[in-house]
């Protein structure tokens, strides 16, 4: 994969780049979680000193092809001209006017953020064409391209993958960082190799745990997604969410990982309340006798020393997903143990994007504990999947 230095000197050249600034707002239009912002720090600053002029672009939200002032970027301008202690000037469009004017106003080692790519329905069109198109004028407004949202390089979209193909092109630090992660964690890992999967849905990890049985030691099986999981296994598990189409494959998958050796774990104890509610009276279960009116929403002590002692002893630990509601602070607890737990590891650490990170972040955990904490959940779960990503493919030799 291309990195930054194939690229050459790189002053007064104009550098477009691709971050991920798809952040968390709240009803002000508040940033609530800058972690994405500040990973995109260390590329941004290698440009503007190496005297780069750097034209930043990203998404924010799901805007729907056309301008809407709900996912303007404009609170990203402002985060990140206060990380970089310098003002950081927002076009009011990405290959508009303002964006060519604010673009031609550049002078070496400054910055220009453009308006959400997502207001443009050609950059995240199926049709090829369509966001060939697109690719063509965004390169008509640079000199070469830097990949560096890893959030979306599992995307084909013209700001990621089209304009990679027309300009030269090299991954960022963050992308360069977030591989090398993910392939050391993946690839030849250490052992023991434990993988803990949380998260509501077993049918959006389903690539991920066929992929893992071939390589894992331990797959430690937490969050919603246990409970598909245990009624595989004939328990009881009252309101619990369960995916019912998805039994007989977590039947398989259990009897596959029996069979290559592989150990799976489930929940031993659950926290259950009888409603969804942060408030909602609780009280500790066995995970076979879950009352017929009241739902898991958490692992249950024993499960998190069981899972705690199982990370604690193996060389590579990669988790992907909550393993209870950690956004209620008495449904935190399991999340908590599998954090600290990772914490306390002197095996590589892996905290795969998406919410395992925001738990991370809202627990209060410091993140430079941890080896790696992706910033691409859907990215990092492919790339754990085995699947190829289309941005990154496309900037290798």
């Amino acid at each position: 994969m291309r990195t930054i230095e194939s690229l050459g000197d790189l002053a007064g050249k104009k550098v477009f780049v691709r971050s991920d600034f798809n952040v968390p707002l709240d009803e002000e239009r508040n940033i609530t979680d800058d972690g994405r912002i500040r990973a995109a720090l260390p590329t941004i600053t290698r440009l503007l000193n190496a005297g780069a002029k750097v034209i930043v672009t990203a998404h924010l939200g799901r805007p729907k092809g056309e301008p809407n002032p709900k996912f303007t970027l404009a609170p990203v301008a402002k985060r990140l001209g206060e990380l970089l202690g310098r003002e950081v000037p927002l076009a009011k469009d990405t290959i508009g006017e303002d964006a060519k004017a604010k673009i031609a106003e550049l002078k070496d080692g400054d910055i220009v953020l453009l308006e959400n790519v997502r207001y443009d329905k050609r950059e995240s069109s199926k049709v090829d064409a369509e966001r060939e198109e697109l690719a063509k004028e965004y390169a008509a407004l640079a000199d070469v391209f830097v990949s560096d949202g890893f959030g979306v390089v599992h995307r084909k979209q013209a700001s990621v993958y089209d304009i990679a193909k027309l300009l030269p092109s090299a991954a960022g630090e963050l992308v360069a960082k977030e591989i090398a992660a993910l392939t050391k964690a993946t690839a030849n890992p250490e052992r023991p190799y434990t993988v803990i999967l949380g998260g509501s849905k077993v049918s959006d990890k389903l690539g991920v745990i066929e992929n893992l049985l071939d390589k894992a030691d331990t797959l430690l099986i937490g969050g919603g997604m246990a409970y598909t999981f245990l009624r595989a296994k004939g328990f009881e598990i009252g309101e619990s969410i369960v995916e019912e189409d998805q039994i007989h494959v977590a039947r398989g998958y259990i009897e596959k990982a029996t069979a290559k050796g592989v150990e799976l774990l489930l929940p031993v104890d659950t926290v259950v309340a009888e409603k969804f509610d942060k408030d909602s009276p609780s009280s500790v279960v066995a995970s076979n006798d879950i009352p017929a009116n009241e739902m898991g929403m958490d692992i249950g002590p024993q499960t998190a020393d069981l899972f705690a002692e199982k990370i604690e002893e193996s060389k590579t630990i990669v988790w992907n997903g909550p393993v209870g509601v950690f956004e209620f602070p008495q449904f935190a607890e399991g999340t908590k143990a599998i954090a600290q737990a990772m914490q306390d590891a002197e095996g590589f650490t892996v905290i795969g994007g998406g919410d395992s990170a925001a738990a991370v972040r809202t627990l209060g955990f410091d993140e430079s504990k941890f080896n790696h904490i992706s910033t691409g959940g859907g990215a990092s779960l492919e790339f754990l999947e085995g699947k190829k990503l289309p941005g990154i493919a496309v900037l290798e030799d």
